[in-house]
């Protein structure tokens, strides 16, 4: 397999890594307003709803773009400081996305009076969507820069530079399958409304900052990358709801379907 692994329809041929990306933003957008529809103990109006995914959506792109520029920060005294502007504009990460997104959605639902929890109309979208985008991200090879060291693992993936490295990017699609197989076992269990986000977030988090140290990211301080760290933050934001969310308690009639 030759990197980058272009997507061919017909005589045109596509990068895969926008291609790829833009489906999942597709997707999970249209999923999350679905789920939003659907979901009528939310209790939102149409405004509501519309100014809580695109407080999400806001976010996202700007806790997106600060982490690419912390976690790369090394290219600014290695002098490639070009190739620094080149990530800025098209990189992105989905821990600095998903964090901004966050505080997004609770930045506009503090403006617009929303109490009620919002956060499980996203979760299986954005497990989708994150999937649908490392794909895009395995197939782009080594400009993503989401591969990992390398390996003498059967199983490692040559993108390109005659290294055999762990395919990082596959590790985590086979990670999101197994998360939305959890949460879907999850709902047999009793749980509070927003449990399922918390549960998608904290695992998610959890799985980054493990995989995170097979990667050859620029370690900025105590051995993590800014990434890492990033996952800490957000992990102690959730620590205090970790014992309930994880602990199964069966429920004859469940608090939400």
């Amino acid at each position: 397999m030759q990197f980058p692994v272009y997507l061919s329809f017909g005589s045109v041929s596509f990068h895969p890594h926008p291609v790829l990306e833009a489906i999942a933003y597709a997707v999970a957008l249209r999923l999350s307003l679905r789920n939003f529809r659907q979901d009528a103990q939310l209790g939102l109006s149409p405004e509501q709803r519309t100014w809580v995914i695109v407080g999400g959506l806001l976010g996202g792109v700007c806790g997106a773009k600060i982490l690419v520029l912390l976690q790369h920060l090394d290219l600014v005294w290695t002098g490639e400081p070009i190739a620094l502007l080149g990530l800025l504009a098209q990189g992105k990460t989905v821990v600095g996305g998903l964090l901004g997104a966050i505080a997004g959605v609770e930045l506009t639902k503090v403006k617009l009076g929303v109490t009620q929890a919002t956060g499980d109309a996203f979760a299986e979208p954005l497990i989708l969507g994150t999937a649908i985008g490392r794909m895009g991200c395995f197939l782009t090879g080594l400009s993503d820069k989401t591969y990992g060291i390398a390996t003498t693992l059967p199983w490692g993936v040559d993108f390109g530079d005659g290294i055999l490295r762990h395919p990082t990017q596959l590790y985590e699609i086979l990670f999101l399958g197994l998360l939305w197989l959890g949460l879907k076992f999850r709902r047999r269990y009793d749980y509070q409304s927003g449990d399922l986000f918390k549960i998608y977030v904290i695992s998610y988090l959890m799985f980054r900052f493990c995989i995170d140290f097979i990667k050859p990211d620029f370690h900025i301080l105590i051995g993590c990358s800014a990434i890492q760290i990033a996952c800490i933050v957000g992990i102690l934001i959730y620590y205090s709801h970790i014992p309930r969310l994880f602990l199964l308690r069966s429920a004859t009639a469940p608090s939400r379907s």
